[in-house]
């Protein structure tokens, strides 16, 4: 057989490759959060072991009132990246290989919430050196999955990773409200250094300002449809 006969070798190349849609994304994503949200029930809503044993339970309760603090909290700036979550990933009409990893690195941070959560609930009674770096680690594990939010819609601009039918004045009004998380969350990292507890409680501005519908959240119902992607509605526009 003369080597005009033989059969070509394989090689690798982009083009052979399959893409993929984003559902198994979205599940995996829904799936961790699930269990972040499970997880930081279990770790603060329980008594503290250096609670006192002869206390009855309303003051038993009102003991444990820095752990409930940090338990709402929590639970609400949580359930916001899972509303920021679900409102970006439904523009993502396909992944590649670093979103996978950038979605990742913002599930590391999310998952790692429930032990500051908890870590800055006990140390919140303790001496102020521990409630600021408590405190620093909180709003830095917080600060971590916000960048990555940032990255990760950057990343699907930039590849061509969203739908074909997405506004790209749309687009940028959605980067836009992203950066103001980060910038949010420093304001609040640097407020730890003055009083922890004020900290925490400007987490609760931040849950509050994603909670005001804008740029690339779900429109209401009951309104008539738009076409995908057209519209560009509150703060941000």
């Amino acid at each position: 057989m003369t080597g005009a006969d033989r059969e070509p070798g394989y090689r690798f190349g982009r083009s052979s490759e399959m893409a993929r849609d984003a559902s198994r994304v979205e599940a995996f994503s829904d799936a961790v959060i699930a269990i972040v949200l499970t997880l930081m029930a279990v770790e603060l809503l329980q008594f503290s072991p250096d609670a006192p044993d002869d206390r009855a339970l309303p003051a038993a309760l009102a003991h444990e009132w820095r752990a409930y603090l940090a338990y709402v909290i929590t639970f609400a700036i949580v359930g916001q990246v899972w509303l920021t979550h679900h409102n970006m990933w439904r523009y993502v009409c396909r992944v590649d290989q670093m979103l996978l990893v950038l979605n990742l690195l913002l599930l590391m941070f999310v998952a790692a919430i429930p032990f500051t959560a908890n870590l800055l609930s006990d140390n919140l009674r303790g001496p102020v050196g521990d409630q600021r770096l408590s405190a620093a680690l909180y709003a830095g594990t917080v600060l971590g999955e916000a960048l990555f939010f940032n990255l990760s819609w950057w990343w699907a601009r930039r590849r061509g990773l969203l739908h074909p039918d997405l506004d790209p004045r749309l687009a940028q009004a959605v980067a836009r409200r992203f950066r103001l998380g980060p910038l949010l969350y420093l304001v609040a990292f640097a407020v730890v250094f003055i009083d922890p507890i004020l900290s925490l409680l400007a987490y609760l501005l931040l849950v509050a300002v994603y909670l005001i519908r804008g740029p690339g959240d779900l429109p209401p119902a009951g309104r008539e449809a738009t076409e995908p992607g057209r519209g560009v509605s509150g703060p941000g526009r």
